[in-house]
């Protein structure tokens, strides 16, 4: 039998990630793709650059698919529910396609370790956030991206880092994002665990509503459930295949 193909561009890649529509397969790449308009994004000649560089950054650290623009559509469609003007859009997905930036001087021993980290190590890893927003500060159209990328890994109720930050001292974007990276890391595969579902992964952010999110997050994030469902379902087995596999 023929494996599945994305009913867009024909892809049947085992390197893809793939997932169930009516209307046939669709790949990971066609879908984000098609969600940057109902995430209000315009076309940007420097975005294909942006693009690439978080594409780089998720192939160091042998990420799920395309984790960092799963993350940065996922982000700008919640968004879209406090902000309107198409440039502060646009900075959003691309903070959040480079909110790992920083992570180029973090040693490979300490980021693709498998085990729990040391004091020291976390010493060195809680310090990303600080290298990326040094890399981006000085670029006058990644002012808001930058501090997305310095902020993206406080918690709401003060206990995240690298300054404590706590409720709405901490800029919307990253609490923002904050709720849909949780969900991607939840919901795709780690090398330390498989993935759990998105009904797991929901309740988990509405307990955690209040403390490690904002409950506006999470109110944003309920309201556009059905989209997010649709990517946290991608996977890379064919649904073809799954008759070959007797699934």
């Amino acid at each position: 039998m023929k494996p599945a193909t994305c009913t867009t561009c024909g892809s049947a890649s085992a390197d893809r990630l793939y997932a169930t529509r009516p209307e046939g397969p669709a790949c990971e790449h066609c879908l984000l793709d098609a969600r940057k308009q109902i995430a209000g994004l315009a076309a940007n000649p420097y975005e294909s650059l942006v693009e690439s560089l978080a594409a780089v950054l998720d192939l160091r650290e042998h990420e799920t698919g395309l984790h960092s623009k799963r993350v940065a559509l996922n982000s700008a469609l919640l968004a879209r529910q406090f902000y309107s003007e198409a440039d502060d859009l646009r900075e959003i997905y691309w903070g959040s396609l480079l909110h790992d930036i920083g992570k180029i001087g973090v040693p490979d021993s300490i980021l693709l370790k498998h085990k729990r980290l040391s004091s020291a190590e976390w010493a060195i890893m809680r310090q990303h956030p600080g290298h990326g927003y040094r890399i981006l500060e000085k670029v006058p159209i990644l002012a808001l991206a930058s501090k997305i990328v310095l902020c993206h890994e406080e918690r709401y109720d003060g206990s995240g880092y690298p300054e404590g930050l706590k409720g709405e001292a901490i800029p919307l974007p990253a609490r923002v994002f904050a709720v849909i990276d949780a969900l991607d890391a939840m919901t795709f595969d780690r090398p330390y665990r498989r993935a759990m579902s998105f009904d797991a992964a929901k309740a988990e952010i509405v307990r955690m509503s209040g403390r490690q999110f904002d409950p506006v997050a999470v109110e944003a994030f309920l309201k556009a459930e059905p989209q997010l469902r649709e990517i946290s379902s991608l996977e890379y087995r064919l649904p073809e295949l799954d008759v070959l596999a007797g699934g």
